[in-house]
């Protein structure tokens, strides 16, 4: 999925060659994973990549600091419960500095970010539901399957990308499952 996450955000944004990855290290196993599969994906594409850490505002401040005087060609945020909270921050910073940045998850899309691909968080509540169901009607959880998720969505917001001069293809607005105007 990040591989995929990273072609698109290259589709957007054809002449980036230098990546900034923007991490949580709260969580280190999570990060460390999603690390190792995004610089891979990075390098596959023969990019390069600058790997910036950040757990408090006063960081994410920091490091778009940087990012405006090291004017990296674009921005992969990566997920986590602590920049999700901070999308808001997230977004209005990018905006501000002129930094196409992609995203995890919709609700960044849907307040302005340039571009999210990630698992649907509707397909993702209906699967709880069927497994809430199955439980209520007897199942034992311990039983159950895990499940990961099987839909992913890829929103792009069309009012940042001009903001930020990106003309989008008619095919790559084909593939989004939203565009938001």
């Amino acid at each position: 999925m990040l591989a995929k996450r990273l072609e698109l955000l290259r589709e957007l944004v054809p002449a980036a060659n230098r990546i900034a990855v923007l991490v949580s290290p709260a969580k280190a196993t999570d990060t460390d994973g999603m690390l190792r599969e995004v610089e891979a994906a990075i390098r596959a594409m023969g990019l390069q990549i600058q790997v910036v850490n950040a757990d408090t505002s006063g960081e994410i401040d920091a490091a778009f600091a940087m990012f405006v005087r090291e004017r990296p060609d674009a921005l992969f945020v990566s997920g986590g419960p602590f920049l999700l909270s901070r999308r808001v921050q997230l977004v209005l910073l990018a905006a501000r500095h002129a930094i196409p940045v992609s995203y995890g998850s919709r609700e960044y899309a849907e307040i302005g970010g340039l571009m999210s691909y990630g698992a649907s968080l509707m397909d993702a509540h209906r699967l709880v539901g069927v497994y809430a169901g199955r439980i209520l009607k007897g199942a034992k959880p311990a039983d159950l399957p895990v499940v990961q998720p099987t839909k992913f969505e890829f929103v792009i917001n069309l009012q940042s990308a001009k903001v930020l001069g990106l003309g989008i293809s008619p095919s790559v607005l084909a593939r989004a499952d939203e565009v938001i105007e």
